[in-house]
């Protein structure tokens, strides 16, 4: 995975969340299913029901459409072989949330993106994933294309107040996380490289912080690999368990929303997590990250100076303004237009009547985005490389990062009631 690969996938993600909401407001869009049930004969009506055939099939067009947009604009190859692995990915997703619809599983508070994900692992770590599979794990682009439509939700105020306290946390969090990291991975013996990776992915947004870290010291693409697995396999128990250790805590939303949005380190598993907890947590959790993506672009550019002055023998070309924003993720720019067009720029009546549609759309490529990563998982990879010790250290420094930002998460947000 490149940079120029990712930065693409953020214009990419932004277009294709505009066009949609776009579409919305025209009145154009397909309706969710829907698939209630609590006992076998509720289950076999849901099923054979023409309107949520004709729903599953509207809303499989809509996304096939999206992504064959996507393919076009980044110069991909469109084969027979993206239909097919579309129908099979949304056949996961459909197959969650007539599962997540049964009201005893309801009940247990299990989403279906949760169970997207649980259903990709399986087949991942069970089945196996075929080659004709893998051109439709569109990952990034999933999430950031649902991230986007999130703004929707978010008005501009709360996006100010929010968001500041968000900087807050995050400027002392990513500041002290990421130099326990860098210390933890030396003790570990670990290079410099993998010390760099390994302290941005931690402390600052997974697996985009991995990767600029990565283009910003032109690091090895093996070690990138490995540090986005871990980001992905670590992710999964915190983004399951972290919102039930909220509920036993009795946290408020914004603390809670706050500690996952600063711990979890990708911006999908944050929005799982903070589903799990309503949506006003949601609301502080996509924040507190989105914060975090801000810091992304300076941190990249920092970490070119440190990089190119402490490794002079290596010939680094010096760091400029461009770094910034070349390494700044794009999709948070979507997210905060959208945030003002709902706020400001649509008229009261509309905004109510559209974003139920938008949201169900939201949820949608979310679904799509976990299917994905149970798919693209695999567990026996994170002990492999270097006998586990970059897998230690990890483990270790996001235990710590937990700590710390439970810490700040009361601190700047234990004032805040919802």
């Amino acid at each position: 995975m490149n940079q120029k690969k990712t930065l693409h996938e953020d214009w990419i993600a932004v277009i294709l969340a505009f066009a949609s909401i776009a579409l919305i407001c025209a009145g154009l869009h397909p309706a969710m299913p829907k698939f209630e049930w609590n006992d076998g004969n509720s289950l076999l009506a849901k099923l054979s029901d023409t309107s949520n055939l004709l729903k599953t099939g509207g809303l499989f067009l809509w996304v096939l459409g999206s992504l064959l947009i996507a393919f076009l604009l980044s110069g991909k190859r469109i084969s027979i072989r993206l239909i097919i692995g579309l129908v099979a990915i949304m056949a996961i997703s459909m197959f969650a949330q007539v599962f997540t619809g049964n009201v005893a599983v309801k009940d247990l508070g299990i989403e279906i993106v949760l169970f997207s994900l649980l259903l990709g692992l399986f087949i991942s770590n069970v089945l196996g994933v075929p080659e004709w599979l893998r051109p439709v794990l569109q990952t990034e682009l999933f999430i950031k294309t649902g991230l986007v439509l999130l703004g929707s939700g978010i008005i501009f105020q709360e996006l100010i107040k929010g968001g500041g306290l968000g900087v807050l946390q995050s400027v002392v969090v990513v500041f002290t996380v990421w130099y326990f990291t860098f210390w933890l991975c030396k003790q570990f013996k670990l290079d410099d490289e993998f010390r760099m990776m390994i302290s941005s992915a931690v402390s600052i947004c997974g697996v985009s912080a991995a990767i600029a870290t990565s283009g910003a010291i032109e690091g090895d693409n093996k070690k990138l690999s490995h540090v986005i697995s871990l980001v992905l396999i670590v992710a999964i128990p915190m983004m399951i368990f972290m919102p039930y250790v909220a509920i036993w805590m009795g946290m408020s939303p914004a603390v809670a929303g706050a500690w996952l949005g600063g711990t979890i380190d990708t911006s999908g598993a944050v929005v799982a997590a903070g589903t799990m907890l309503g949506e006003e947590a949601l609301k502080y959790a996509t924040l507190v990250k989105f914060s975090q993506n801000v810091l992304l672009g300076l941190a990249a550019f920092f970490i070119s100076v440190w990089w190119s002055y402490s490794k002079k023998e290596l010939n680094q070309p010096k760091p400029t303004l461009r770094t910034i924003w070349d390494r700044f993720p794009k999709f948070v720019l979507g997210f905060i237009l959208v945030s003002l067009l709902f706020s400001f720029g649509l008229p009261g009546t509309l905004v109510k009547e559209v974003k139920g549609n938008i949201k169900d759309l939201q949820t949608c490529f979310f679904a799509l985005a976990f299917a994905c990563i149970g798919l693209e998982t695999k567990f026996t990879d994170i002990f492999k490389m270097e006998n586990g010790r970059p897998a230690m250290a990890f483990i270790i420094a996001q235990v710590f990062n937990i700590l710390v930002t439970l810490g700040m998460a009361y601190l700047v947000f234990g004032g805040i009631k919802s």
